[in-house]
């Protein structure tokens, strides 16, 4: 058995790493609390945005606007991928569960596909698996602001216009709550309505989940009632040159702030488990080291009783 000596080490080894991972959890919490906020702050706003682009490109004059962002290609010959995964790890299968999304997503569609990945633990994770990473950005895990995605976002859009790629998507994962996070990939060019995707944040509310066009008949019933169409000045391809790249910015930025509540939340609930392993750990050692102490008493005791009797022989 090992000496009662090692036992107490080992417990107090233990008991510091529970004083971290609980340290850990906590500062957790905090930034999950600050990124939500954030999240719910620019839902509504990234969602109607979207909704209103998906209305101009299903809507009756759809047929006389040609825009390159909203451009059907007949055949997809190369894809891209946007991933956004966490800079550190400790979030329990955050990381693992974006990318087995992304894959699976390349497995299924089986054309070639290249990555561009936000956040450091992304890189890794993707070139293991021996992805074709084009290009990498930074993540800002303390506050993200709308500039953050503004390079990224531009380069997606040129290389779709230029037609490097014929479809460009997005792997992210949606915040529900904090003990649920979704995986998700979501197209971003060519915005195509047809695609049946939920919105962001969508998904959990509610038995049935809701799709492009669900979302888009509520908030109209909603928030424009009474029957509405689109005017455009000076003209519609002007109107569109603006407003598209801007929400493809907003989608991106949307992501993001999705991503950062829910590696917070899954970062939080890992150091939660973490803790009480580890005081189920001290638990399970205390006993032993009780055990270990009572043997060597009694061993102790033996051994005197030993010698008294051999004294008196």
């Amino acid at each position: 058995m090992t000496s009662a000596k090692e036992i107490k080490k080992r417990i107090k080894s233990i008991s510091n790493t529970k004083k971290i991972t609980k340290a850990m959890e906590m500062v957790a919490a905090a930034k999950m609390r600050r990124s939500v906020e954030a999240v719910l702050r620019t839902r509504t706003y990234a969602n109607l945005g979207w909704a209103t682009i998906l209305n101009i490109s299903e809507s009756k004059d759809a047929d006389k606007i040609s825009h390159p962002l909203l451009e059907k290609r007949k055949e997809v010959k190369k894809a891209l991928i946007v991933l956004i995964a966490s800079n550190r790890g400790l979030c329990g299968g955050f990381n693992s569960a974006i990318i087995n999304k992304a894959l699976a997503s390349v497995k299924k569609h089986k054309i070639p596909t290249d990555f561009i990945i936000i956040g450091k633990r992304g890189i890794s994770i993707a070139s293991r698996f021996g992805q074709n990473i084009i290009s990498e950005f930074e993540k800002n895990d303390s506050s993200l602001i709308m500039t953050d995605v503004v390079a990224p976002a531009k380069m997606i859009i040129n290389d779709f216009l230029e037609k490097k790629y014929d479809k460009v998507l997005m792997a992210y994962t949606d915040f529900i709550s904090p003990a649920k996070q979704v995986p998700r990939m979501r197209q971003i060019l060519p915005v195509d309505i047809a695609n049946e995707d939920e919105y962001l944040g969508v998904v959990g509310k509610s038995e049935i989940l809701k799709t492009s066009k669900d979302y888009i008949k509520e908030k109209e019933e909603k928030y424009l009632s009474g029957g509405f169409s689109f005017m455009y000045e000076p003209d519609a391809d002007e109107v569109l040159d603006k407003i598209l790249p801007r929400m493809i910015e907003v989608q991106l930025f949307q992501a993001l702030l999705e991503s950062n509540a829910s590696e917070h939340s899954a970062r939080m609930a890992a150091m939660n488990k973490a803790t009480s392993a580890a005081s189920d750990l001290v638990d399970e050692l205390t006993l032993y080291y009780n055990k270990a102490r009572q043997a060597a008493i009694t061993a102790e005791i033996a051994e005197i009783s030993a010698g008294v009797a051999g004294m008196k022989a």
